[in-house]
């Protein structure tokens, strides 16, 4: 590893550390103001954004990436406003700092207070996104946190660009400009850098591919908040209606297909299969969606691929759906538990019993019942903004927004009293 790397790095978590004391200080009103205030200066700045962001764009382009991978990395005059109006949305939310969770008083007269405090420095490893950089930076802030941002280098010079454009508008307020972060270098061995940081960086949390991810959770000696790829299933069962399945698979699949909680996994009821296929293919043909099946599938649906099983485990991010046809409920939820990530899952059907039993037995960190999978969003569920969809279960799960970035202390006061 480079001294230059080694050395840039270290020194920038320090600063945050040192940063995140002024943060943790503030109060609710002050970092409201400088929220609406960063808002306003990105919308101000955003020709030089878009400049930045073309440079990604071309170099995306010469590389070959995706269309999904390039809708992620694009931004428009649009996309900033709604970023700048995340942080708004952000400002408007309740402060998790300071909330008194349970107080008691011992039998000597001893006070305790379990308070939400902030967690410190959050390490931010992520992708193709630059809104990440706005929507995780206005949740640490607003949560009493600094933050040490690494994002990938396809959007190196929108990411920079973004952070130049905060520095610029925290530089007028009570908030030094060092608490927050863009480490700009390249190089991989900055992010390895950051795993180690546990001395300066109390919490790291991937948002990206699979890769990334278990890269992060593998490698990293710092506490990881880890967010998961959205292997995400619909199943139609043998009691579903018809209109609202289609309209629920439909919006799943193609509203935004290269986003982590869109459907990527349709299973139905072989009863259910058989009584509607008709409209299965319509819905299919007039949508553009590429269907891979299993056989029954592959044998009715014309054009069907068949499936292998990398079809059950991809997050395709794409106009294409794995499509499995089951005898019962029991099956349906044996192949998520085999191939799901814990994200988000979907049953449709008019029978609640069935539906309950959906609900209590799929480990998802979202679950729906007649209702689309592309709700499993901060903004969407009213965070305002989210820090990534946590797939574990300890600290956080699903959505994370402001109290995820939080932690308690025990805080007593007494009057000389001792053990």
């Amino acid at each position: 590893m480079s001294l230059l790397v080694e050395t840039n790095v270290e020194t920038q978590a320090k600063e945050a550390k040192k940063a995140a004391k002024v943060v943790s200080l503030l109060t609710t009103e002050e970092k409201n103001e400088i929220l609406k205030h960063i808002a306003n200066t990105l919308e101000s700045n955003v020709s030089h954004i878009l400049e930045a962001n073309n440079k990604d764009l071309d170099k995306g382009r010469e590389k070959g990436y995706t269309e999904a991978y390039m809708d992620r990395l694009a931004l428009s005059e649009e996309r900033i406003a709604d970023f700048a109006n995340g942080l708004r949305e952000v400002a408007e939310l309740d402060d998790p700092v300071g909330d008194i969770l349970s107080d008691w008083t011992l039998e000597n007269g001893l006070q305790v207070e379990k308070v939400r405090v902030p967690l410190g420095v959050i390490g931010m490893i992520y992708e193709a996104r630059p809104n990440v950089t706005v929507d995780a930076t206005g949740l640490a802030l607003k949560s009493g946190n600094a933050i040490v941002l690494k994002g990938g280098s396809s959007a190196i010079n929108s990411n920079q660009a973004i952070v130049d454009v905060i520095h610029k508008a925290l530089k007028t307020t009570s908030i030094p400009a060092e608490a927050v972060q863009f480490i700009a270098s390249t190089d991989r061995k900055a992010t390895q850098e950051l795993f180690t940081m546990k001395e300066h960086i109390d919490v790291l949390i991937p948002r990206g591919g699979a890769s990334l991810i278990n890269a992060v959770v593998e490698n990293a000696t710092v506490p990881v908040l880890e967010t998961g790829v959205g292997n995400c299933h619909l199943y139609i069962d043998k009691d579903a209606d018809l209109e609202k399945a289609l309209s629920i698979v439909v919006n799943a699949k193609t509203d935004r297909p290269a986003v982590c909680n869109a459907a990527e996994t349709l299973i139905v009821h072989e009863a259910w299969f058989h009584a509607n296929k008709d409209a299965l293919i319509n819905m299919f043909k007039e949508n553009g969606i590429t269907v891979h099946g299993d056989d029954t599938v592959v044998e009715t649906i014309p054009g069907a691929v068949k499936a292998g099983k990398s079809d059950w485990t991809n997050e395709y991010l794409s106009l294409d759906i794995a499509v499995k046809v089951v005898s019962d409920i029991d099956e349906a939820i044996d192949h998520i538990d085999e191939y799901g990530t814990k994200h988000s899952e979907a049953i449709i059907t008019e029978n609640k019993e069935t539906a309950n039993k959906f609900m209590k037995l799929v480990d998802a960190a979202a679950v729906y019942h007649n209702a689309s999978t592309r709700f499993t969003d901060g903004g969407a569920l009213g965070f305002g903004a989210e820090i990534g969809i946590s797939t574990q279960k300890l600290h956080a799960r699903g959505p994370m927004g402001l109290p995820a970035l939080t932690t308690v202390k025990f805080q007593m006061t007494g009057n000389g009293q001792i053990r």
